[in-house]
């Protein structure tokens, strides 16, 4: 399979040479080979991906319910009537798009991390519009789900605005090969999205220690609005974190993804999602390519080894 990859990537020359993963490579060599399109329920239906991952003992952020159809949208406050905060979410939404958090609420009023006051109408114009298929994928009609917040470790705290920072992996054939954590800030509007201005950090793979930092895909070494060091991040619980995104190979039986964890001050990492699509930018955080990673990993790791197996020899790789 690696020398379609070769011969897919053969062009132009400079990107092989610097072991970029372009977009097409990434769609006909990797996602084509190695994920069954039958398989992408698993990830793409994250209330489906939830029960899957609680089965095998990796920590998701609690499930409170679910809204499937409009006639049950006017009742959503009976399901956080035993919770100070919640988080709405579309089953099958990417890139963050229609999460909705809320800190407090009163049955009129409802607050956002960044202060904003909603009214009961707002909610449930976002509940409806999620059923509307409006943020999932393909526009499908869609359900709404609700969670328990997290409360991200305060370790993060300075090096992220407002929002919830998290960690992305990549993992290919059961193997953490490339990781960033992305950090929000103002222009974000708190949101760990590098399309809306987050910042990318690149990982060391075997100690989570920060590389380097890009914002819009420029390197930067201080928070622009925090004005904290972007290079001195370590992040703490590194095998744990690796351990759930090997585990999601086995969960998923999809050979190339992206598992997204978050830090819990409580809980400790937890699995927000995973992509059976991640993107590309993870190589500029990095300052280096994926197929060159990808290559390595067919090449010379070992094949039928457990996650657990698999994370001790990423992390005393030579």
């Amino acid at each position: 399979m690696w020398q379609a990859i070769k011969e897919f990537c053969s062009r132009p020359r400079r990107l092989k040479e610097s072991g970029i993963l372009g977009m097409n490579c990434r769609n006909y060599a990797v996602i084509s080979a190695c994920n069954k399109r039958s398989l992408y329920p698993l990830v793409d239906d994250k209330v489906q991906t939830k029960l899957l991952a609680n089965k095998i003992g990796i920590t998701t952020p609690g499930l409170i319910g679910v809204i499937e159809h409009q006639y049950d949208v006017k009742n959503f406050l009976e399901y956080v009537k035993n919770y100070s905060e919640f988080v709405i979410k579309p089953a099958h939404g990417s890139g963050g798009k229609g999460v909705m958090i809320i800190k407090s609420y009163t049955q009129d009023a409802f607050t956002t991390p960044s202060g904003k006051q909603l009214t009961f109408n707002d909610i449930y114009q976002h509940i409806s519009n999620i059923l509307s298929g409006l943020y999932s994928l393909g526009g499908k009609y869609d359900v709404a789900v609700i969670e328990e917040l997290v409360h991200f470790s305060n370790i993060f705290e300075k090096y992220s605005y407002q929002g919830i920072p998290d960690v992305r992996v990549i993992v290919y054939k059961g193997y953490p090969a490339m990781a960033m954590t992305r950090l929000s800030t103002a222009e974000s509007g708190g949101r760990a999205n590098l399309h809306q201005g987050a910042i990318g950090v690149g990982l060391d793979i075997q100690t989570g220690n920060s590389l380097r930092a890009v914002q819009h895909n420029v390197p930067v070494s201080i928070h622009p609005d925090t004005k904290e060091d972007l290079l001195s991040i370590k992040v703490p619980l590194w095998r744990e974190h690796l351990e759930i995104a090997s585990k999601a190979y086995e969960m998923t039986d999809l050979g190339y993804l992206g598992a997204d964890i978050v830090l819990d001050r409580d809980k400790g990492p937890m699995m927000l999602e995973l992509n059976a699509r991640p993107g590309l930018a993870i190589q500029i955080a990095n300052g280096r390519g994926l197929a060159g990673v990808i290559e390595k990993i067919e090449k010379t790791y070992p094949k039928n080894l457990s996650w657990k197996e698999r994370v001790d020899f990423v992390l005393n790789a030579h």
